[in-house]
């Protein structure tokens, strides 16, 4: 083998799942007094940090016998969730059905239909809430009723997606020799910030773990508006929501996102999805209270590619912000 280490193939595309990189950013803050850490969740297979639980709930379902063979998977998501579980049930040999809404990106549907996935469409909200997550989930149950062996995953109470982001903390931890000092998380069904939280507790780590939520999200009780960046912040506080979930809470606009997810691809040469630069941009503005030498973990939980029409073009950004591109030459 000329001294070369002979590499070992696994089974299957879902051995990919996982040990993602953790990478340095040492240009996204100039200056910092601090380390910060990258944890590329993008570099999954199915392209986000959602594989990690639309594996396992899967799986577990398969082993509990919850699923069988000729079961109907039945999800409400608009992008990183569904295509997760479509890549799973695809693995699986299991029919998946993924009920959407008008904001999901016609990008997302047909990365959804590759994987064999079938699109259900909510064409309105609903009409109390005038939201379309609760006329989705409406829809689920309704679709639940109906076809027979069908079995609903609930990202948004399933703890085996919590479960699932203990092993994100556990290799954040391993790579950094246990001392990381501050997590930043994004928000969305609270999986990927409670998964890591307990581990914190679990392994009683002096970590101090900081939430970064969408402004106009409900999550932390902040006040619901109209938000553009999908994947980030919720409009009903997911179940999986416990009062310690965090040390502490910051709140980034859409603005935000754009500019730091702007930022990270120039400075930094990562192209990332919208929440990455919102998780980004929440380390930016909580800069001046993080302990000089601390080490600092941020989790981006996804690929660029699935927002070029937006986040990444010119046009969307100048349409909706203005002429904004000062803010990350």
């Amino acid at each position: 083998m000329n001294g070369q280490t002979a590499m070992v193939a696994n089974e299957g595309v879902l051995s990919a799942v996982g040990n993602t990189p953790l990478v340095e950013l040492k240009r996204f803050i100039a200056g910092a007094r601090f380390r910060l850490y990258a944890k590329l969740e993008g570099l999954n297979p199915g392209g986000s940090m959602k594989d990690r639980p639309a594996m396992r709930m899967i799986e577990q379902g398969l082993r509990s016998g919850f699923i069988n063979s000729g079961a109907v998977i039945i999800e409400s998501s608009s992008g990183n969730m569904g295509i997760g579980l479509a890549q799973v049930c695809s693995y699986y040999g299991l029919q998946f059905i993924c009920v959407v809404d008008p904001k999901t990106t016609q990008q997302n549907i047909r990365l959804l239909q590759v994987y064999g996935a079938e699109i259900d469409l909510i064409a309105e909200p609903d009409p109390e809430t005038g939201e379309f997550l609760k006329a989705r989930i409406d829809r689920v149950k309704s679709l639940l009723e109906s076809i027979k062996n069908s079995f609903w995953p609930n990202q948004y109470a399933n703890e085996n997606n919590s479960d699932a982001h203990h092993q994100t903390m556990d290799e954040i931890v391993s790579a950094m020799g246990r001392k990381v000092d501050y997590l930043f998380c994004t928000v969305s069904t609270c999986g990927t910030l409670r998964g890591c939280s307990e581990y914190v507790r679990k392994h009683k780590l002096n970590t101090k773990v900081i939430a970064v939520d969408a402004k106009g999200s409900v999550i932390f009780n902040s006040e619901k508006t109209k938000r553009l960046i999908p994947g980030h912040g919720a409009a009903v506080r997911p179940q999986l929501f416990r009062d310690d979930i965090a040390s502490e809470c910051i709140y980034v606009t859409d603005l935000d996102s754009v500019i730091g997810c702007r930022r990270l691809v120039r400075r930094e040469a990562i192209l990332a999805g919208g929440s990455s630069g919102a998780a980004l941009m929440g380390v930016h503005h909580y800069q001046d209270r993080i302990q000089s030498g601390s080490n600092c973990a941020v989790i981006l939980p996804d690929r660029g590619e699935r927002y070029l029409d937006t986040i990444y073009s010119d046009l969307w950004v100048k349409e909706n912000f203005g002429d904004i591109s000062h803010f990350w030459q």
